[in-house]
């Protein structure tokens, strides 16, 4: 029996090397397409794509700093709708 395994290697590297990997075994009667579906929600649920979005270009502590007060401001807006309703 032969074993697959896909596996993706993020841009995140720490001192010892990668830190994160997503891997997917062939299971018996899997199709390929099976296998491809599995292997993405893998990927998707360890955040790997999303960290190396996230680290793809410097932002300053200050950009996050006001982003996340954006965001805030609109929770509390949704919350205050919310609760108005």
């Amino acid at each position: 029996m032969t074993y697959w395994f896909l596996v993706l290697r993020s841009a995140e590297f720490t001192k010892k090397g990668v830190s994160k990997l997503a891997k997917v075994v062939l299971r018996s009667n899997e199709s390929p397409e099976q296998l491809l579906r599995r292997f993405n929600k893998e990927v998707t649920k360890s955040r790997i794509l999303a960290d190396v979005r996230r680290k793809r270009w410097h932002v300053p502590k200050s950009e996050l700093r006001r982003i996340a007060i954006k965001k805030a401001i609109r929770r509390q807006k949704r919350i205050s709708k919310q609760n108005e309703a």
